[in-house]
């Protein structure tokens, strides 16, 4: 499983400052820090960026890529950001994962066709084409083939699909009764599309609002497992949230074919 740091965002009052400033510094020593607390990857979240798009988007993958190897993830809903982001990072060891489309027509229009010009990864949300979220098992399984028939219209490969079944926050009125449809869905995905399908799952969305970090961290650590248990392939989290991370390692220390050994596991 591939821990994805969702510390990179706009919503970082130092973040949001250091973008519209194009100031480096705090990004690279935010980058750094993740990458020492166990990153794998790096979540760019940038949000939608109204105002100079291209330029934002390049400037903070050249900052990020300065400073690391890791993977990125572009995440924000504008078209031309992605495509600017993704020209910059094209010559990186991995290309840019492009997170994500949906089936709102806009992002099949403007997003999906990049994934197909850069031969990169793309993250797709089961997700209404108006946002919402699928709540019952019957519902989710008919957006992700939904999804999976637009993706393959698009003339991309398998591969290049990693699909996200959209955690709710469990202080939503059917943020449970979704959770529990979502993990069933994830562990019939290969069965329903055929082939062995990557997905990904935002963790620090099940405690969305303002929680005690170790209340957060209670029900990460809690929920972790099953998602672990149901094939996650990434998760994308908090890095800072250190019992969090150690449950994760954990966990793909005790699902991993490979001979297991302690020094997986951090105290």
């Amino acid at each position: 499983m591939i821990l994805v740091a969702d510390n990179l965002q706009i919503t970082n009052q130092t973040i949001e400052s250091a973008i519209n400033q194009l100031n480096p510094v705090p990004i690279q020593e935010l980058v750094r820090q993740c990458e020492s607390a166990g990153a794998q990857a790096i979540d760019i979240n940038p949000g939608p960026l109204t105002r100079n798009p291209e330029k934002k988007m390049t400037f903070l993958v050249e900052t990020v890529q300065s400073v690391t190897q890791l993977p990125l993830l572009l995440d924000t809903a504008n078209h031309k950001a992605l495509k600017a982001g993704l020209m910059t990072g094209k010559n990186h060891p991995s290309t840019p994962i492009i997170n994500g489309f949906s089936l709102e027509p806009k992002k099949l229009e403007h997003i999906l066709p990049l994934a197909k010009k850069f031969r990169s990864k793309i993250i797709g949300y089961l997700l209404y084409p108006n946002s919402h979220v699928p709540i019952d098992e019957a519902d989710c399984i008919h957006v992700a083939l939904a999804l999976y028939q637009e993706f393959s219209k698009a003339g991309l490969e398998n591969e290049q699909l990693i699909i996200d079944p959209v955690v709710a926050p469990v202080v939503w009125e059917n943020g449970i009764r979704h959770n529990m449809s979502m993990l069933s869905v994830m562990r019939n995905l290969p069965d329903l599309l055929d082939f062995s399908v990557q997905t990904i799952a935002g963790i620090s969305n099940l405690t969305t609002g303002k929680i005690p970090k170790e209340k957060k961290q209670i029900l990460e650590q809690s929920f972790f497992p099953i998602l672990a248990a149901s094939g996650l392939s990434m998760a994308l989290l908090n890095v800072f949230h250190s019992q969090t991370m150690q449950t994760a390692r954990a966990c793909d220390a005790l699902l991993s074919p490979e001979i297991f050994s302690w020094t997986e596991i951090s105290t």
